[in-house]
This record gives structure tokens, sequence and C-alpha cells, in this order.
């Protein structure tokens, strides 16, 4: 049915993904999800178009990389630093929670996010400074993300926050033991950096991003344990959140979400998988993500392979990550974006199914 819709847009995705939550709030008879959701959709409207102003006041525009698509130039100047609009609710939101919840693990959840969420500021905010499309150098964006992620995942799996056992479903677990250590650090700087690799078309990273949150809370919901419903709330809050943004951000984008905001998305899915133990189903719901980061990965390591081999470098693709092939083979970029948001809710459903039945 999905594929038949002849124009899948904002006002399309935001129809289902409310309908979706409807749906869920009426099964699991608790309208809190629905509600939680449309508050923070309803406030990152709100926050994003007043940010707009502010970011226009200081001139934080985005820079283009020159060795990006040229119909990209185009989109130079756009404001940008939009996730300070989405990260910022978020966080508050958490911190009210935890102080009243007076939770451990929901204060190391939001040290985590707020290490990347300052991360990915300082990137956005160099590149703007040098008005370049990099601001932190790659070594030095990896080395803040695995001082946090490590600080995290030590201190998670001393408390028996992150479990060994990795549920495929309710009758199936998977034990890895000590390797759930490199594992959780794989997910963790693994997810926070595919989001940010699939940011680079209008929309397609923010509207992946709430189908995700979506699929990671009903996953949550459907193990039915109680103390794990507030991570349920946090994703549908997410969810909100990116839709709300999507609104700004869908093509001809506004407002891009920038490092800040893309770096912490990947940094809350990735936490809240290690926390609730859903690493599994997280990696089927974010299967655009991956498949995002793998084209790069092949790209750059066949061209290295084909150097050395034969001294000169071949490609895959015509441009990675693999909405930029897309692109240069004509591929109209709200065509892509649409159809990207399709096979993600294909995911999220076979996630949600696969964890019903198995």
């Amino acid at each position: 049915m999905i594929g038949k819709i002849k124009e899948f847009n904002f006002k399309s995705l935001l129809i289902l993904n409310t309908f979706a939550l409807i749906v869920n709030s009426y099964f699991f008879e608790n309208f809190i999800f629905t509600g939680v959701y449309i508050l923070f959709f309803l406030i990152t409207i709100f926050t994003t178009k007043n940010g707009l102003k502010i970011i226009k006041k200081f001139n934080l525009l985005q820079n283009i990389r020159n060795e990006g698509p040229a119909n990209h130039f185009k989109k130079s100047d756009t404001p940008t630093m939009g996730g300070v609009f989405m990260i910022i609710p978020f966080l508050i939101f958490l911190l009210i929670i935890t102080i009243n919840l007076g939770s451990l693990k929901l204060f190391l959840l939001l040290l985590t996010i707020f290490g990347f969420f300052v991360t990915g500021f300082l990137d956005d905010y160099l590149s703007i400074k040098k008005k370049e499309n990099t601001g932190l150098k790659t070594k030095q964006k990896f080395t803040l993300q695995s001082i946090i992620s490590i600080i995290f995942i030590l201190l998670a799996y001393e408390k028996n926050f992150i479990s060994p056992l990795i549920t495929v479903s309710d009758s199936w677990e998977i034990n890895i033991n000590i390797f759930i250590l490199p594992v959780s650090f794989l997910i963790l700087v693994g997810i926070s950096n595919s989001v940010n690799l699939t940011d680079g078309l209008d929309g397609l990273a923010a509207g992946c991003s709430g189908i995700v949150f979506y699929g990671l809370g009903t996953e949550i919901l459907l193990k039915e344990q109680q103390e794990l419903f507030v991570y349920s709330i946090l994703c549908f809050s997410m969810s909100g959140i990116c839709l709300g943004f999507l609104k700004f951000n869908s093509y001809p984008a506004k407002i891009f979400m920038g490092d800040t905001g893309s770096l912490s998305i990947g940094a809350i899915l990735g936490s809240i998988a290690l926390l609730t133990n859903s690493v599994f189903t997280l990696s089927i719901f974010s299967g655009i993500f991956i498949i995002e980061s793998l084209s790069v990965m092949i790209q750059v390591g066949f061209f290295k392979i084909t150097k050395k081999l034969f001294h000169k470098g071949k490609r895959i693709f015509l441009m990675a990550p693999l909405h930029h092939h897309f692109e240069l083979k004509g591929v109209n970029e709200q065509k892509i974006v649409e159809n990207f948001w399709k096979i993600n809710i294909l995911l999220v459903i076979l996630g949600i199914v696969l964890k019903i039945i198995l």
C-alpha cells in the first residue's frame, strides 16, 4: 500500500506516524504516549520557527563541501545548527524525569546524550567559524565520541544496566559475555555516525529518525516491562521532535539540523537500545542508517584496495553515501527521500512483526 502512494511527503508521514501512535495508545490503554508525541511535535515547531530568526540574526549558515553533488551549492547559506532546537527540549524533559524518578540509569543516559550534543555543537560552530564544511577534524570528533561512549558503557556495564544477553525474542537470547563491551561501542558510535552520514538530503535523516524512534518505542512497549515504559515515552517524544523539525527541514529545507542534531539522535537511539536490550530490533529499524554507513565504508575500502593493486583507485558508487549515488544517477532528491522513508517504514513493520512472532 505504501508503494502505491503517489506522493509521500511530510504530511503523509505525519498522518501515518500519528495514526500508528494512536493505535499504540489504544492497544496499551495509555494515551500518554500520543500526548507526549503531540506535545513535543508542537514544542519543536515553536522552538524551530523562533530559532530560525536567531540563527539568521547570528548568521549561522551552512557551508557546502566541494566534493558533494554540484546541485547542493544552491543550499549554501541555509541556516544550520537546528539540532539545538530539537535536542535541548528533549534534554530538559529527560532531566525533569531523571530528577523525579531519581534514576541513576536515566542520569547516565542524560550525560551521554549531552556529551554527544556538545560534540556536535562544537563541530557545527567550528565549521561556521572556519567557513568550511568540516569543523572538528575526523580524529578529534571520533576521540570525543569514543571517550563519551567508553565512560557510558563501562559505568552501565558495572551497574548491570547493559546485559550481555542479546534478546532476539522472549525465547531466544544470545549470550556474548564480555564481547558486549565492543559491541556496545560499535552500536553507540556507529549509529551516531550513521545518522550523521544520512543527513545529506532535505528531510532524509529527520524523517527516518522519526520513524525509527516510533519503532523503538513500540518494541520497548512489547517487552511489557513496567520499568522500561519511561524509555518508550522518551522515544515517542523524540519521534514528535523529529517530525516537528521535519516541517522546516523537508524539501526545500529552511534549516538543517547539523551535527548537533544528527550525532545526538544517533546517541539517543544507541544508548536507549543498549539500556533496554533492544539492540537486535534497532539493527533492523536502522537499516537505512546502516546501509548509508556501509556504502561509505565499501566505497573507501574498495578505492584503497584497487589503488594499491592497480595504482588507480576505482569506485563502486558514483558517490557515497548511497543517497548521493542516486542523486548523480539523476533521481530527484524528493523521490530518493520518499523511497528511503518508505523502506524505513517497512523495516519498522518487519522488526515489530519479528518481535511478535519469534
